[in-house]
Parts: C-alpha cells; sequence; structure tokens
C-alpha cells in the first residue's frame, strides 16, 4: 500500500492543490511538487579521515575543519545503488566551509536546494554540522527525478535556521564571481586557494579566519580577501605585519596588493591592478561596531517549579548540614568509648569526674 501511494503522490498533490489554483485568481499561487521515490539506506560503514582520499578530499584540509572520521552509505532505489559520504564537523561553519572548499565555478547550485552544489562527479551538501559528497555512480546512474529526491532525503531542502544563523556572513554580491567564495580556517586550506601569497602571515594560530572571492572587474578578476580577528589589538598587529612584508598600498605593477584594517577585519585586495579598483572593491565591507549586554539567563523552567526547586535545595542542605553533626556526634562518642576500653590509661576513654586530681602539697 505504500509503495502504491508513493507511485502516485504526484497525483495526490495536484488534487490537494486544485482547489487553491482555481481560487487563487488574484493572487499567483505555486505549489513546487517533490519527486517521490521509495529510497532507504541498506548499509554504512564508518572510516577513518585518511580514506577520504577515495572519495576526492583531502585529509589535511579536512583535519583543519574538525573532521575526525567520515561515514559511507549506500542508498537504494530499486536496482540503483548510490554512495554517499557523510562528514561530520564540529559545526555548521565548518561544515559551509568544506563545501565552498572543493566548490568549482563549474559546479552548479542545485535547484530549489541551499547549500547543495552539483557537477558531473558528485554533489556537496552542507547540512547542520555536516559535510555531505553524494557520488553519481557511471553504472545504471538514478533518473534526475530520483537523484533530486534522494537529496532531500538525505539532507532536505535546506539547513535548519540555527545551522543558517551560524554561518558567516556572504562577501558582497556584486560582481562576485559564481562559485569562487571560499571560507577558510587553516593554512593548509589557504596554501591551496592561494598558492603565490604568503598565507602564513594571515595568523591562523591567533584563530584568523578567512573569507576570499574573485570579483569581475573590467577584464580582470582580482581576489578580495576578509580577515576576521578575535580582537583588534591581535588585527593591528597582523595588518602590521602584512604591510611589512607584502608592501601593502604601494604600486608594484600586477604583484601590487592593496589593504586596510577596519577594527578586528583587515581587507587586502589582490592583482588589482591600481589602487581606484582596489579602494572601491574594499568599500563594499561595511563593519558595524556595538556593544552588547550579557543577555538574562533565561530558565526552562516556570517560576513556580524553580522555587520549588529552590526550596528543595535548602532542605536538602539544611539535611546534609544535620546528618553531618550527628554523625560527627556519633563518632566523637563511640572514640571515646574504644579508647577507654583498650586504653585504660588514657585520658581521652574517662571522664572528668573519673579522674583523680593531685594537688602535690608539701607540708
Amino acid at each position: 500500500m505504500a509503495r502504491i501511494f508513493a507511485k502516485h503522490s504526484w497525483l495526490v498533490a495536484v488534487l490537494t492543490a486544485l482547489p487553491f489554483l482555481c481560487s487563487a485568481q488574484e493572487k499567483p499561487f505555486v505549489m513546487p511538487l517533490v519527486p517521490a521515490a521509495d529510497w532507504r539506506q541498506v548499509d554504512s560503514q564508518p572510516l577513518p579521515l585518511s580514506a577520504v582520499s577515495q572519495y576526492g578530499g583531502d585529509p589535511a584540509v579536512e583535519q583543519e575543519y574538525g573532521v575526525k572520521a567520515l561515514e559511507v552509505r549506500n542508498y537504494q532505489l530499486r536496482k540503483t545503488r548510490t554512495q554517499v559520504v557523510v562528514e561530520p564537523t564540529p559545526d555548521a561553519s565548518s561544515a559551509y566551509g568544506l563545501l565552498s572548499f572543493y566548490q568549482t565555478p563549474a559546479m552548479t547550485p542545485e535547484k530549489g536546494l541551499q547549500l547543495a552544489v552539483s557537477d558531473a562527479n558528485q554533489t556537496l551538501m552542507a547540512r547542520g554540522n555536516n559535510f555531505i559528497r553524494f557520488l553519481h555512480g557511471k553504472d545504471s546512474p538514478p533518473s534526475e527525478s530520483d537523484f533530486q529526491a534522494l537529496l532531500v532525503f538525505v539532507g532536505g531542502s535546506k539547513p535548519s535556521a540555527n545551522a543558517i544563523r551560524d554561518l558567516p556572513l556572504a562577501m558582497p554580491p556584486k560582481g562576485l564571481v559564481p562559485g569562487s567564495e571560499k571560507y577558510l580556517l587553516g593554512l593548509e586550506a589557504a596554501k591551496r586557494v592561494l598558492p603565490s601569497f604568503r598565507t602564513d602571515l594571515i595568523g591562523f594560530d591567533q584563530s584568523a579566519e578567512v573569507q576570499l572571492g574573485q570579483y569581475q572587474v573590467g577584464k580582470g578578476t582580482p581576489i578580495v580577501l576578509s580577515i576576521s580577528y578575535p580582537t583588534p589589538q591581535i588585527a593591528r598587529i597582523r595588518f602590521g605585519a602584512l604591510t611589512n612584508f607584502l608592501g601593502l598600498n604601494r604600486d608594484h605593477g600586477e604583484d601590487s596588493i592593496y589593504g586596510r584594517r577596519d577594527g578586528s577585519y583587515v581587507f587586502l585586495v589582490l592583482n588589482a591592478g591600481n589602487a581606484g579598483t582596489a579602494s572601491a572593491l574594499m568599500d563594499q565591507f561595511k563593519v558595524t561596531k556595538g556593544v552588547s549586554w550579557d543577555q538574562r539567563y533565561v530558565s526552562e523552567r516556570s517560576f513556580t517549579m524553580d522555587l520549588v526547586h529552590m526550596i528543595l535545595a535548602i532542605l536538602l542542605l539544611t539535611a546534609i548540614i544535620i546528618g553531618s553533626g550527628i554523625v560527627a556526634g556519633v563518632l566523637f562518642f563511640l572514640s571515646r568509648r574504644i579508647a577507654a576500653k583498650f586504653f585504660p590509661n588514657s585520658q581521652w576513654g574517662h571522664t572528668d569526674e573519673d579522674q583523680l586530681i593531685r594537688l602535690n602539697l608539701k607540708v
């Protein structure tokens, strides 16, 4: 019965939508139909991080993003099998960083899916703390609609609201070359993305985070870097090092690098050609400063339950204090009884009335 319903789910969806389509004459109504397919997971296998190279990954880079191991799953639809590689990361921004690192300008976004891009060999997706690879099988690959259903089945159509909120802010969109935006958290990834740049001067060991993208300006494609640091003081020191070693804002022809610092951010422009182009690109970034107060603690319990828990805690503390006093008294009494029995000459085992007071008076 479930298979029959799955096969004809498109018909049920259309019949359900007919009243809305007929009544929506003043305002257009669009109901997207997700293809239904009976995908199921048949097995899974945990693998060490080093195995990621078999699926097109770089172990050194993925380690910088916090990947420690991966899971290879097999999904089946009738006689078709598709392999999916799931790589857990510490947070949503790390998963997004891996997606941006492996994304190329040749990849195209998946229609109707956020943070999912594809090429002829694989589909990459970031969902919460997981970076996911969908491998396109060469032997009897699934149809386009079936594969779309698999993407939705595994990762859903979009990340959760909390995951989206944890992502870094996007680069300015004006002139940005599609697929060129990267989010870097370590030196290995930076070396591969910027092979001719002194990436050791960025300061990843001081918790630097880098966003970069290529921008189309005339016939050139300058690279813009936005480097964020934990504090403005660290940013000032790193900007000084970049200025000294790279000669920022000096005319060196095609090798000129322009930059500026704003608070805890450092902006660099590579291959701009002239200061005017670099300044126009850096002007797109707006850094706002503000002061935020510590948020008030919000308890998951109601005020009445908080009061009950506080009273119970007070009673428990009182019981512990009373019990400790009783135990101390019993131990004190037993110690004197034991001393009187086994150490009769000891003063500890006798009361004051049992002791003979000698004055040692001589006449």
